[in-house]
């Protein structure tokens, strides 16, 4: 009798130190992990960001339906949207959260400062407020910038129309994104001793308004990576075309619906980097504090060859500026 509650007592023991071993062991990947993704609005560029997030994780180690429970909600541009859906993913305690966009970052940001959050698809991290610096977050945020250089972007508009006497400016003031992009945008062509008009919406119901009024005034119109903007790409595009001005935009998707060309980020690419970076930290190895902001791995001259030829322009003609 007492060797046999010896033998079962060594056998519990056993499974308890097996238990405790697999319970610690976070890169096991074996518990599900709930990761809540909050994104701004929906258009191109910010739904492959969030494609490109999962496509990550699952190199990572964490595929959706296995080990890994997605809550996606999309703010379609609403502040009131954004507030609750905060509040939301983080009162079902997410192991993490994505923010999509400045906006949907800073939201997240202002509702928990304890669950670790990535971000992606934000042009300057430490001007949202939302780390202390890039070398090192110093809080429970860190993950992608999509800032490129703004100087060859401009660089690129002004070598398509070099004779251009006046060129355009158009984002939304209301996105911090956009303006430090644009500010960058008027300071260059200041440099190059360019007029400037500038011309800004709050909504997607303003952008064709106020593209029309700037394409009769302007030789050139460029445009930062701005959602509001981005989400009326191909109202612009039509716009544009008409009136052929040739538009330089920050986004590739941009250029691809309704632009001509940019040397930009290929944004699923980017959302991947930011998912890998969340996979380090659901697997205990990494926190947002500590790890740096990184920047796209690769930028890439892109040429709309169908607006190029609606504009009489030759799309072999375009080429990245030195």
């Amino acid at each position: 009798m007492h060797i046999r509650k010896l033998v079962t007592g060594i056998t519990m023991t056993g499974l308890l130190l097996l238990g405790g071993c697999s319970s610690k062991q976070g890169g096991s990947k074996s518990a599900v992990k709930h990761v809540g993704i909050l994104q701004v609005v929906q258009h191109p560029s910010l739904d492959k960001a969030y494609k490109g997030f999962k496509e990550g994780l699952k190199e990572g180690g964490y595929t959706e339906g296995k080990n890994l429970k997605l809550d996606y909600q999309n703010a379609q541009n609403s502040q009131d949207n954004l507030k609750s859906m905060s509040e939301k993913l983080v009162n079902e305690k997410s192991d993490l959260i994505l923010g999509i966009a400045t906006p949907a970052a800073q939201s997240l940001a202002n509702t928990t400062q304890d669950i670790p959050l990535v971000v992606t698809a934000v042009t300057d991290l430490k001007a949202a407020k939302l780390v202390k610096s890039d070398a090192k977050p110093g809080r429970n945020v860190t993950g992608t910038t999509d800032m490129v250089s703004i100087d060859k972007q401009i660089n690129l508009l002004l070598s398509i129309v070099p004779k251009a006497k006046t060129i355009g400016v158009m984002y939304n003031a209301g996105e911090a994104n956009s303006k430090i992009q644009a500010d960058m945008a008027i300071a260059a062509l200041k440099k190059a001793g360019v007029k400037i008009v500038v011309k800004t919406a709050n909504t997607t119901n303003d952008v064709q308004q106020v593209t029309e009024a700037l394409a009769g005034k302007v030789q050139g119109i460029y445009v930062p990576t701005d959602n509001t903007f981005a989400s009326a790409a191909a109202i612009i595009g039509k716009v544009v075309k008409e009136k052929k001005v040739p538009l330089v935009a920050g986004s590739v998707d941009q250029v691809k619906t309704g632009g001509l060309a940019t040397i930009g980020i290929d944004y699923e690419l980017l959302g991947k980097q930011t998912g890998k970076m969340a996979a380090k930290i659901l697997d205990g190895k990494a926190k947002p504090q500590d790890m740096p902001v990184e920047k796209a791995e690769n930028l890439k001259l892109v040429v709309n060859k169908e607006m190029a030829k609606a504009l009489g322009i030759d799309p072999k003609s375009i080429k990245a500026p030195k």
